[in-house]
């Protein structure tokens, strides 16, 4: 009896085991491992402020694709100087709140190389030494008391720079590599609206608020 005691659990648990087992066949594949991943219902982002940034950079004289934007703490925008950069560049200036100091962006057709960097100018000095230091994909250069980034783009090089006293290097390469094309806020913030502003009535003094508005010539008596 001892020993059937024994063995009978074992053969009543087999049938048990085999069931259990045998509740998903082999060739079936796990239902967690055959639900294909969510797809992401967000594509690739567009850049919300093409349309408005090509109608305001033509109607400054400005090749849309030269526009760029940058940002670097402490400074912002002097909206007065986004402009026109030669023929059809682009340039705009960061100013520093407590230092005033200047941070200069530029944006122009051409290219730069080990040969052609030390012919360049910095900062548009003709005439002064410019010395180029490779820095990653940039160069760093310095001349005339100021220094530059010039990062080479496809068809245009992006420039970044600054008096050497007024803005530590690390600063300006700082901006120089957050340089980037404006979304459509930034291109709000950037560029000046083509559409022109409305007209403020001018207000004349001397029409009275009654009658048929007519200027007030009333003559004291005298003359």
């Amino acid at each position: 009896m001892i020993r059937h005691a024994r063995v009978l659990p074992v053969l009543v648990l087999a049938p048990l085991l085999l069931t259990a087992c045998g509740s998903e066949k082999a060739g079936d594949p796990d239902p967690s491992a055959s639900a294909p991943a969510p797809a992401s219902a967000a594509g690739p982002a567009a850049d919300p402020g093409t349309g408005e940034l090509a109608s305001r950079a033509q109607a400054m004289g400005v090749a849309p694709e030269l526009v760029y934007v940058t940002e670097a703490p402490g400074f912002t925008l002097a909206q007065q100087s986004v402009g026109v950069l030669g023929d059809d560049g682009f340039s705009a200036t960061w100013v520093d709140g407590e230092t005033n100091a200047l941070l200069r962006l530029a944006v122009d057709r051409g290219t730069i190389t080990a040969d052609t960097c030390p012919e360049q100018p910095v900062g548009d000095m003709s005439g002064e030494h410019t010395t180029c230091e490779r820095d990653g994909s940039a160069w760093y250069r310095t001349g005339a008391g100021r220094h530059e980034y010039a990062l080479p783009e496809e068809g245009h090089v992006v420039r970044v720079s600054a008096e050497t006293d007024a803005v530590p290097r690390d600063v300006l390469r700082a901006a120089a590599l957050a340089a980037h094309r404006p979304d459509a806020a930034e291109t709000d913030a950037l560029l000046p609206s083509v559409e022109p502003a409305p007209a403020t009535p001018v207000e004349r003094g001397d029409l009275p608020p009654f009658g048929d508005g007519a200027p007030d010539n009333h003559v004291d008596v005298g003359g």
